[in-house]
């Protein structure tokens, strides 16, 4: 018996094609939908952001001052800031500063926050949770408010520091620390800048470090242990690849932060008229802001500079982070 096979009809064909191109509408709805409903936020960033990058690049390339403020048209003069700021002497100084005062920062915090998160981890849980609230209120507290709790532990005449290290025998530390200023010379002033700093740092390493210590199986360790590996090749071997992407993201966040200080070393230094001891962010302040008459442009030229700085090694180490499959 022959079995006649027939062709489907003109409406049932219309019939499958509306179906799957509705099905096609449908899945297309659903894919953009997530990007719907954030699309209000990134409007916001892009505002809050963006805009304001445009703007520091815009004045970059013009003559801004105070007049431009009050209404003035702003010139345009091409790279001339970047030209002036890149032959600079003093710039290349105060970046070398920067970068090496930049360095010790986050390589301290960084080292000091694991071992201080690694320690938390070994010790009793109300010790740790102790010890911890306490971190946390040192990270917590307001950064003018450490600076100038440093500031006075180095006053020149009623600081702590000096009192001390005045009482002890001069065999031991010399004479004259009553009347020592900390704060006028770059090799004593940006060492107590670094201590602010990682003070204020390093907790929060040490929090975000024990809480990946937290997720890590104890299988691992066990089995290392049975294996024979000591508490160093334990850390390097365990520890280290199951914390690198943490300890990638720490990383960058410290680079970010600890690059612009400004609030500590501005009232350490009691203010911007100190040259000798300025980083990028109190350079930029002085030229933009306290130089007569201030100069936006300028200022702007060096933050686009700053920001290129960041963005580089953020997006470099990023790659490489990437590439080894640390990152998805």
């Amino acid at each position: 018996m022959t079995q006649t096979l027939e062709r489907p009809s003109t409406a049932e064909k219309r019939k499958g094609n509306g179906a799957r191109t509705g099905g096609l509408a449908t899945r297309t709805r659903r894919r953009l939908t997530p990007y719907l409903l954030i699309l209000p936020a990134l409007a916001i960033l892009a505002l809050v952001l963006l805009w304001p990058i445009v703007q520091m690049v815009w004045m970059s390339l013009h003559d801004y001052g105070l007049r431009q403020l009050m209404g003035d048209e702003a010139e345009w003069n091409g790279f001339e800031h970047y030209t002036s700021v890149l032959t600079d002497e003093r710039f290349w100084t105060i970046f070398r500063n920067t970068i090496v005062v930049c360095l010790v920062m986050v390589v301290v915090t960084m080292v000091l926050g694991t071992l201080v998160g690694i320690l938390l981890n070994k010790l009793p849980k109300w010790a740790s949770t102790v010890l911890g609230l306490g971190l946390m209120l040192a990270w917590a507290t307001p950064v003018i408010s450490a600076a100038i709790v440093y500031r006075w532990l180095f006053d020149t005449r009623y600081g702590l520091v000096n009192t001390l290290l005045d009482a002890l025998p001069d065999w031991l530390v010399g004479s004259g620390w009553n009347e020592f200023n900390w704060f006028n010379d770059p090799g004593t002033l940006f060492p107590i800048l670094i201590v602010t700093v990682v003070w204020q740092s390093f907790p929060f390493v040490a929090v975000s470090v024990l809480a990946g210590l937290k997720s890590i199986p104890d299988e691992l360790y066990e089995a290392a242990r049975m294996d024979g590996a000591n508490a160093w090749k334990t850390f390097w071997n365990v520890t280290v690849p199951m914390l690198r992407p943490l300890f990638a993201l720490l990383l960058i966040l410290q680079v970010i932060w600890d690059f612009r200080i400004f609030t500590q070393l501005f009232i350490l230094a009691d203010g911007v008229d100190n040259r000798e001891v300025a980083l990028l962010p109190v350079y930029i302040y002085q030229l933009g802001f306290a130089s007569t008459p201030p100069n936006y442009g300028m200022g702007s030229a060096i933050a686009v500079i700053m920001t290129v700085l960041v963005l580089g090694i953020t997006a470099y180490y990023l790659r490489v982070m990437i590439r080894q499959g640390e990152v998805r």
